[in-house]
């Protein structure tokens, strides 16, 4: 009965794998900026624009043209950066950039993504990634690409972070290699250093004729004209008052964290004090001011921010605040003028400022154009340290892109894992609870019905958590991408993206050695955790459980390790058509889509289930193929945990029989290749009710009026399993 019923559903299942394989898209194209642009019209990424011009050789980007000129350049994100998403893949997205650093349009052209997810359709990504459109790369150059806020999608954070990442990074690239709005290519190399030994001290004169005190001074009649000259009437009508010639503000700024500037202006005493103010990597600059206007507002109050100046070095901003901020009484200079104002400001060791690179100092001038509403104009004090202060020099290099790209995979990886705290906590709690199971197995075991619902609510939490909830199905195509990134140059970033899975590969690989693959299929594998579930569904409703003939089940075990050979070998010729075939895996469909796809993949997963309400587990006894990729290293394990009597298999087959995976050999033996470690064997190991070595043992007990209880585990009758060859 069972080879009939076998022999009609195997070809229907093998129908529907084709059925599967069919409806696969084909090789792709491959991908490059020329080819995505002919799918796009040039208006979809410049309002009005009609033409692409020709890919430029020196950067990889195209003009769009309006009208025959140049409005815009569309570039390819993952042209200029490398962050790749859950798939191991770049997330492609074309954009265009006007001359301005400013963002036109941009569009999501292809991703490996498994996000289609219930209530996330791809046209919500779309509609995301669309939406930065208008994004200031020059703001985000400044700030470290923090100048906008990060709308994240539930359920699809790691996506969204690395759309944002690629896109905010590859424009500023683009930016800084087009010259576009400032912005050009940074130079990098052994920085230029402060000359710490020179210590000798000048007076005001020198400092100031060398450019290390510089000065901004503007007249009243000076920041009149500048209010006019804007065209604001309401400012126009509240000019400063006094004479045209009156100091509106003089100020005068020095770097007095350099060691001849600070002892000249601030006195031995003073510099010393200044020195154990600052931190390692941080510097200082002294503000001096007189006149009408404050540098520091006469609205500041403690705990706040000095809104009118702001410190500027290339794309980085600095504001101080008050812990920033030290008043100096007066200057150690007898031949210097006397202000008002005399001001230290600490310059964070975080800003990254570079005291051999010139900067400036912005000053914002207010008017009062209302009741509260106000106007601004802003003037810039320049600054560059004299050359005597500084160490010889070194010839620049252009920044190491290689470095910079790992440094920037590997702070969005960071920031990733820190966002999923949480998660990687109860992923943590549940391998700490499962080695311990696995290392006091006899103690766990020893109350069947109670072990059976911490087994039930153990793989009820892998499905639910670690599968439907953080989609951290481990799959063969992780394995396929190992391989093919330890041929093309490893590296850890791409398999960092998901903490979950990392986490759970890295458990994987530790207890392969201890117990076999059966570790991650029987108890953390959320398919093989459905399968389980369902099954158990099916016995309450009494549906029938068939079990195939020994000689069958046995012919059909290599099953899972042909599909697997054929996908990895198919991955040294096309790793992209190798994931396409992976699709026999219904990971994706029943876990990470939760059901949500083409009828076929859905028809495939829910027949594979089907079968397994029959035949506890079949898809992972006969079919798959990242169960056989862990068989084959598992071999090398260290260790036999499960506990074997002499007489299991000869005669007692109560084990054998009641294996959920047929494990166990007639003869009794155990094949680490097949066993689940589900431990229900253990359960039967210790059974006063099943295995008829304790009841044998319990029966004698009784007749010598010794008190019942379990065999030790170094009882004379029993052995450890044997690996089957």
């Amino acid at each position: 009965m069972v080879r009939r019923i076998a022999a009609e559903f195997l070809p229907a299942l093998m129908v529907m794998i084709l059925a599967v394989v069919t409806a696969l898209p084909g090789a792709a194209r491959a991908d490059s900026l020329a080819s995505f642009l002919s799918d796009l019209a040039p208006g979809d990424l410049v309002e009005g624009a009609d033409a692409f011009g020709p890919i430029r050789d020196d950067v990889t980007v195209a003009p769009v043209l309006k009208g025959g000129e140049t409005v815009a350049y569309a570039f390819l994100t993952s042209d200029f950066v490398g962050t790749t998403g859950y798939s191991g893949k770049p997330i492609h997205v074309v954009a265009a950039i006007d001359t301005d650093a400013v963002l036109t349009g941009v569009k999501l052209v292809k991703h490996s993504e498994p996000i289609v997810l219930i209530g996330i359709p791809n046209s919500k990504m779309v509609a995301l990634t669309e939406s930065y459109a208008g994004l200031d790369l020059k703001v985000e150059a400044a700030t470290g690409g923090e100048g906008h806020d990060l709308e994240i999608i539930s359920g699809a954070t790691v996506t969204i972070m690395v759309i944002d990442d690629s896109l905010v990074r590859a424009g500023i690239k683009v930016a800084r290699a087009l010259g576009l709005g400032g912005l050009s290519v940074v130079e990098t190399g052994p920085k230029r250093e402060i000359d710490y030994a020179k210590s000798d001290v000048s007076d005001w004169q020198t400092l100031s004729g060398d450019g290390s005190v510089r000065r901004l001074t503007l007249d009243i009649g000076q920041v009149n004209a500048a209010f006019e000259a804007t065209g604001d009437a309401r400012a126009i009508k509240r000019p400063e008052p006094g004479a045209p010639e009156d100091t509106f503000i003089d100020m005068h700024m020095a770097l007095v964290s350099v060691p001849s500037i600070g002892r000249t202006l601030l006195g031995d005493h003073e510099y010393e004090n200044l020195t154990k103010w600052l931190d390692e990597g941080e510097h200082a600059v002294l503000v001096l001011g007189r006149g009408a206007y404050s540098f520091k507002g006469s609205g500041y109050v403690r705990g706040g921010i000095f809104d009118r100046i702001q410190l500027i070095q290339g794309d980085t901003s600095v504001r101080f605040f008050d812990k920033q901020q030290r008043r100096l009484g007066d200057l150690a200079t007898l031949d210097s003028p006397s202000f008002s104002e005399l001001d230290i400001f600490k310059i964070p060791a975080d800003a990254e400022f570079d005291p051999a690179e010139p900067f400036r100092m912005q000053l914002l001038v207010q008017r009062a154009i209302g009741a509260v509403e106000k106007t601004f104009l802003t003037f810039d004090l320049g600054y560059k340290l004299p050359e005597r202060f500084l160490l010889p020099q070194v010839q620049p290099v252009v920044e190491n892109d290689v470095e910079a790209e790992a440094a920037a995979k590997a702070a969005l990886w960071k920031r990733i894992w820190k966002d999923r705290t949480v998660e990687i906590a109860v992923l943590g709690v549940m391998l700490l609870v499962l080695t311990g199971v696995f290392f006091f197995q006899m103690q766990f075991t020893r109350h069947q019905r109670a072990f059976y619902w911490f087994r039930i609510g153990y793989l009820t939490m892998t499905l639910v958590f670690i599968g439907w909830y953080a989609n951290a199905q481990l799959s063969v195509v992780n394995l396929m991408a190992l391989a093919g990134s330890l041929r093309t140059g490893f590296s850890w970033d791409a398999f960092l993206m998901d903490p979950l899975v990392f986490i759970q590969w890295f458990a994987v690989a530790a207890a392969l050695l201890f117990w076999g693959r059966g570790a991650y299929c029987g108890w953390l594998c959320p398919f093989g955790a459905l399968q389980e579930l369902t099954n158990q569904v099916a016995r309450f409703f009494k549906v029938p459980q068939w079990e195939l003939p020994w000689g069958l089940h046995e012919r059909l075990w290599p099953a899972k390790y042909m599909i697997f050979l054929g996908l990895f070998g198919l991955s040294f010729v096309s790793i992209p058509m190798a994931e396409t075939y992976a699709e026999i895996e219904p990971f994706k469909t029943a876990i990470i889509l939760k059901f949500i796809r083409d009828w076929p993949f859905v028809v495939f997963a829910l027949l594979l289930l089907t079968a397994g309400l029959f035949i506890e587990r079949f898809y992972c006894r006969y079919l798959c193929p990242l169960g056989g990729a862990l068989a084959i290293p598992a071999r090398m394990r260290m260790f036999d945990w499960l506990k074997r009597y002499k007489e299991c298999g000869s005669p007692c087959q109560t084990c054998a029989n009641e294996c959920p995976v047929q494990a166990i050999h007639p003869t009794g033996e155990i094949n680490p290749n097949e066993c689940v470690n589900c431990l229900h064997c253990q359960v039967l190991y210790q059974s006063d009710a099943k295995c008829p070595v304790v009841i044998r043992q319990l029966k004698r007990r009784e007749k010598t009026g010794t008190v019942p209880g379990r065999p030790p585990a170094n009882h004379p009758n029993a052995k450890q399993t044997s690996t089957a060859s």
